[in-house]
């Protein structure tokens, strides 16, 4: 029969092999995404909706591409999104729709209040800062009922960035 002794031995052992394992298997700071096609998904959406959609050109290789898509968001609006991962580790991603709603852009801004305004590429863009949860936004919305697009650039990263991002969005072709 076991003793107390035996057990003890059997559980160090047991804890040594862990120990062992533990050090010799590889772990990864992060898990990336799949891949993603942004032109290829740009130029789809693009000839699917007739819409003049901008997609990011030209970026340093430092900028990932995190998420791209074409979905319904709120009130309906079908939404244009193509989202990056920054230099410094933030998001910035553009999100375009046609006519949005007061209820839309509050929902891409995270309700938050409009800060003023900035000129970049000979565009006026609404300033949004929701300090609370660190969302800032940019947007280029045009006159309601004229159908053009409205522009947003939202994300965790920085005005700076986002100005970087946006003066590489061109029109998909």
């Amino acid at each position: 029969m076991g003793s107390t002794k035996n057990l003890v031995y059997s559980l160090l052992a047991v804890l040594g092999m862990v120990a062992v394992l533990v050090l010799l298997v590889p772990r990864v700071d992060r898990v990336g995404g799949p891949p993603q096609d942004v032109h290829g998904t740009a130029v789809e959406v693009a000839e699917q909706t007739g819409w003049p959609i901008v997609e990011p050109t030209g970026l340093p290789e430092d900028w990932t591409p995190t998420s791209v898509r074409y979905v319904r968001g709120t009130d309906g609006f079908m939404t244009w999104h193509v989202g990056y991962e920054t230099p410094s580790g933030t998001f910035v991603a553009v999100e375009q729709t046609q006519d949005p709603s007061a209820a839309w852009v509050r929902a891409q801004t995270n309700r938050a209040p409009r800060e003023g305004d900035l000129e970049i590429g000979g565009l006026t863009w609404g300033k949004y800062v929701r300090d609370g949860k660190v969302q800032n936004s940019l947007l280029s919305l045009p006159t309601t009922g004229s159908g053009e697009l409205a522009t947003l650039v939202t994300g965790t990263a920085t005005f700076e960035e986002m100005t970087t991002y946006i003066e590489h969005l061109q029109p998909v072709e």
